[in-house]
């Protein structure tokens, strides 16, 4: 096998903006939003269409969201599926932590 010439580039920690997507930080937001849907379902040990009944959604309709097809889906209703879903959805907004600007962020506890 001949070597090759591999650039290694690090990445900004946002797949969507390193990709050049605009709205990339609302993606990155929605992206973990849908990874917290996805551990609670796995959590509680319920299948899909549950989950689906539960949510008010089709079991196909669980399935695209749990796979990463989430860009119909907005902000808001995916707060309301992970309320519920039982968690609380706490929106915090303060002053910027740099002078870059503000972002969106997502912290699970």
């Amino acid at each position: 096998m001949g070597s090759t010439d591999t650039t290694v580039e690090r990445g900004s920690g946002n797949v969507f903006a390193d990709l050049g997507l605009p709205d990339a930080d609302a993606h990155l937001v929605k992206a973990e939003l849908v990874g917290r849907i996805d551990a609670i379902v796995r959590q509680r040990g319920i299948t899909q269409t549950d989950a689906a009944r539960l949510l008010g959604l089709s079991q196909p309709d669980v399935s695209r969201l749990l796979r990463g097809d989430f860009r119909e889906y907005s902000l808001e209703r995916l707060f309301r599926l992970l309320t519920t879903l039982g968690s609380d959805v706490d929106i915090v907004i303060r002053q910027p932590r740099s002078t870059a600007g503000g972002k969106l962020r997502i912290a699970a506890t």
